[in-house]
């Protein structure tokens, strides 16, 4: 499927075909810290395919695990594009909020529903993790 998008301000944008390995929802304190709401929606993908252009900032996190998480966003926005991690060589976790068509998407996961916040509503049927699913 073609995946396109892109930040705020215009300067980043991405595109690529690539099928993605999970949608999910992530629940941790630092995803909610770094979009500033209640939980971040995120697509794994193959980073190969993906076409950057614009200038990408980062901001090297230390999850709960004690990896690193490489957090990429827009330095002239803000606008979160996608993390890595070298547990998973490859594959980035692209921002779904930075996608262009978010018509297809259906996360089926929800991660790290112990720190999930109170008020957030996780539908029955979906796979939940307490914290990491792997």
């Amino acid at each position: 499927m073609m995946i396109e998008g892109g930040c705020l301000c215009g300067q980043v944008r991405f595109k690529g075909e690539a099928d993605p390995f999970f949608q999910a929802i992530c629940h941790c304190k630092n995803c909610q810290k770094q979009a500033g709401s209640a939980f971040s929606v995120v697509v794994g993908l193959p980073k190969e395919p993906l076409h950057l252009t614009g200038e990408l900032a980062n901001y090297a996190d230390t999850a709960e695990s004690g990896d690193t998480v490489n957090r990429r966003f827009c330095p002239r926005c803000g606008s979160g594009i996608y993390s890595e991690t070298d547990k998973r060589p490859g594959m980035v976790i692209l921002k779904a909020g930075a996608l262009d068509d978010t018509s297809w998407l259906e996360p089926t996961v929800h991660v790290w529903t112990e720190s999930a916040m109170s008020f957030t509503a996780i539908p029955e049927g979906v796979m939940t993790f307490p914290r990491n699913a792997g």
